[in-house]
């Protein structure tokens, strides 16, 4: 075979074959990814705690978008995020965890991507004072990014049957009421593994939200095998309230408005979130509060619809369906807005203790995250499983 001599002439000639065909193979990517991207503009995927995966919350915005919504509801923010770890940020459009997560864990770790801050911050101009512009657990830690959405938040520590534990007494004995081995036998566990770490810290003495000692370590373990041997029933809400309203038990952890309101609205007043007056977190507060923020997830063919669809839940009609989706009921940062306080009958601001809300929320120290909360929570199960 005759070897071809390369002249500046053949070798342009070549040159420009190479790209020609170069070309044609991009613009058959781009054509790929194009088709891709549109195959997503009528789908939305959404990993949630209960409320958002409702029908009530989702026809509407299925109807006026012709769009397939799948939302799926879980328990435990660890789980979601972990499931972003693993590799499902191709399949999720918006992940709906409470506060800490997505300023300190998913937005240094590339699971989210940020807002478009002029058309999402203005929003949070109409919320609640708590929530104004430039909102912490919204943000990036160096402020430049707007990492999520803000509604549903609430006080969670525990519930109580008035009727068999005043309000008072519950408030200022607070964690110490799984202190006394006269009130085993008389309380129920909410199944929630993170915050049942969180209360159980509480119960034993110190703070959740930092690493604990080997002493504490200890005393954690101490008093999550006694406080699951001392529970009579371990269960969900639904089981919890009927469990209180029945009589079967007096009290339970953990538990707040999210978990009482379906009872307090359907009648029965006297079962009640409590937020304890005292305890071991930051400046002496005994209660912890949560705080939703939804995110955009760094899908690589984000659909268009998961931006539509954080406005969307941002009108004050829709903001009053969420409040009171199935499930569970709770108050909204859009309250703050007449046009939506408006929509809120006067039974429906008493099953979310609105009379108490802002006192409530005042004592308590926010969600965050338990930096050696594997350890605790591996004790806690064995605990659990021992009793």
């Amino acid at each position: 075979m005759l070897k071809q001599k390369i002249t500046r002439r053949n070798f342009m000639e070549q040159s420009t074959a190479m790209a020609a065909a170069f070309a044609a193979g991009t613009a058959g990517l781009t054509s790929l990814a194009g088709r891709a991207h549109a195959a997503r503009e009528k789908e939305l995927n959404i990993l949630c705690w209960e409320g958002y995966n409702s029908a009530q919350v989702l026809d509407p915005f299925r109807s006026s978008q012709a769009a397939e919504v799948k939302a799926e509801s879980l328990t435990n923010d660890p789980t979601m995020i972990n499931r972003l770890r693993a590799g499902e940020t191709s399949v999720w459009d918006l992940i709906n965890v409470n506060n800490a997560w997505a300023r300190k864990e998913m937005w240094p770790e590339k699971l989210i991507q940020p807002l478009d801050r002029a058309r999402f911050e203005p929003y949070f101009e109409k919320m609640m004072p708590a929530f104004k512009p430039p909102y912490k657990w919204a943000t990036s830690d160096d402020g430049a990014e707007l990492l999520g959405m803000c509604q549903r938040f609430g006080p969670y520590s525990f519930v109580v049957n008035t009727d068999k534990v005043s309000r008072a007494t519950a408030e200022d004995q607070g964690w110490d009421l799984w202190n006394d081995p006269a009130n085993d036998g008389k309380y129920g566990i909410l199944e929630s593994d993170d915050w049942n770490v969180f209360v159980l810290c509480c119960i034993a003495g110190f703070d959740p939200f930092k690493v604990h000692s080997d002493d504490e370590v200890v005393k954690f373990t101490e008093t999550a095998k006694r406080v699951f041997k001392g529970a009579k029933l371990v269960g969900d809400p639904a089981t919890m309230n009927q469990a209180l309203v029945s009589g079967e038990i007096d009290f339970h952890l953990t538990g707040g408005t999210y978990s009482a309101s379906p009872a307090r609205a359907d009648g029965n007043a006297n079962i009640r979130g409590i937020t304890p007056k005292k305890g071991p977190m930051a400046g002496g507060k005994g209660g912890i509060s949560w705080i939703e923020v939804t995110s955009l997830v760094n899908n690589p063919q984000l659909s268009p619809l998961a931006t539509e669809f954080l406005a969307y839940v941002q009108d004050p009609t829709v903001a009053h369906v969420v409040a009171f989706a199935e499930g569970t009921f709770n108050p909204v940062a859009q309250m703050a807005n007449p046009d939506c306080f408006k929509l809120f009958t006067k039974d429906e601001l008493d099953s979310i203790q609105w009379d108490s809300l802002e006192e409530e929320m005042a004592a308590s120290i926010e969600y965050d995250i338990v930096p050696d909360y594997a350890k605790l929570l591996d004790i806690m199960t064995a605990a659990k499983r021992e009793a």
